[in-house]
C-alpha cells in the first residue's frame, strides 16, 4: 500500500496529460491556425506582456510535467507568437519548471521500491553510474527520445538532481531554440508566401540551430570515444 502510494502522484500527472491530449486542448495552437491570427494575438502580448509570457511558461510547465503528448506545438506557438529569442527562453523557462515536477514525482515514486531489484535494472543502474555525464547528455540531446520519457528514465536511474537540472537546461535550450525559430521562420514564410514550403527550411533562423542541433547530438559519442581506453 505504501509503494501504490508513492505513485500516487506520478500517476495524476500522467492521467492529466492523457485527458488534456483527449480533450482537444492542443488544437487551439495549431500553427496555421496561430498564423492566421497572428495580428490579433501580437496585439494581446503588447497589451498584456507579463500575463502573456507567464501563460507561455505555465502552459509549458504544465505540458511537460503531465507528459503531454505532441506539445511541442506550444514551442511552435511560442516561436511564432514572441519570435525565436524570447519564445526560447520562456519556453525553456517552463519546459525546465515541468520537468522538475515530473522528476520529482517520479523519484518520489522509485526512492519507495523495497527488496532486490532485477539483475538487469540493477545493470542498467551500474551501466549509467559508470558514466552519468555522458548517459544523460545523450538522452537529452537525441531528439528521438521524448522529453518526458527521458525525466522519468532519469529519476529512475537515481540522476543527481544538479546533473539533471544542467542538462534539462542545456538540452531544452537547444531544442527549443531550434522549434522556436521553426515557429517564428513558419510565420515569415506564411507572410511572405501564403502557404508553407521547403523554403522554410533554408530560413537562417532555421538553418543555423538546425545545424547546431546536429553537432550537439553528436557530443555524447564523441565524449564516450574520448573516454575510451586506448
Amino acid at each position: 500500500m505504501k509503494r501504490l502510494r508513492a505513485f500516487v502522484p506520478l500517476l495524476i500527472l500522467v492521467a492529466l496529460g492523457v485527458a488534456a491530449f483527449a480533450s482537444g486542448l492542443l488544437d487551439r495552437f495549431d500553427p496555421v491556425r496561430l498564423a492566421r491570427e497572428h495580428a490579433h494575438w501580437r496585439g494581446v502580448i503588447a497589451e498584456h506582456p507579463w500575463l502573456a509570457a507567464l501563460a507561455q511558461i505555465g502552459a509549458m510547465a504544465a505540458a511537460v510535467a503531465t507528459g503531454l503528448p505532441g506539445a511541442i506545438v506550444l514551442v511552435f506557438a511560442g516561436g511564432m507568437l514572441f519570435g525565436a529569442a524570447v519564445g526560447t527562453v520562456l519556453s525553456t523557462t517552463g519546459t525546465v519548471l515541468g520537468a522538475s515536477i515530473l522528476f520529482f514525482a517520479s523519484r518520489s515514486a522509485f526512492d519507495h521500491g523495497e527488496g532486490t531489484e532485477p539483475e538487469l535494472a540493477a545493470k542498467l543502474r551500474a551501466g549509467y553510474r559508470a558514466h552519468p555525464l555522458s548517459y544523460t547528455l545523450f538522452l537529452r540531446l537525441v531528439p528521438l527520445f521524448p522529453f518526458g520519457a527521458v525525466t522519468v528514465a532519469l529519476a529512475w536511474l537515481r540522476c543527481p538532481l544538479w546533473l539533471f537540472l544542467g542538462a534539462s537546461v542545456f538540452g531544452a535550450a537547444v531544442m527549443n531554440a531550434l522549434q522556436s525559430a521553426l515557429g517564428a521562420g513558419l510565420v515569415e514564410t506564411l507572410a511572405r508566401e501564403g502557404t508553407v514550403s521547403l523554403s522554410l527550411l533554408a530560413h537562417p533562423q532555421v538553418l543555423w540551430p538546425a545545424l547546431g542541433t546536429a553537432l550537439l547530438a553528436l557530443a555524447p559519442v564523441a565524449l564516450g570515444w574520448l573516454r575510451r581506453p586506448r
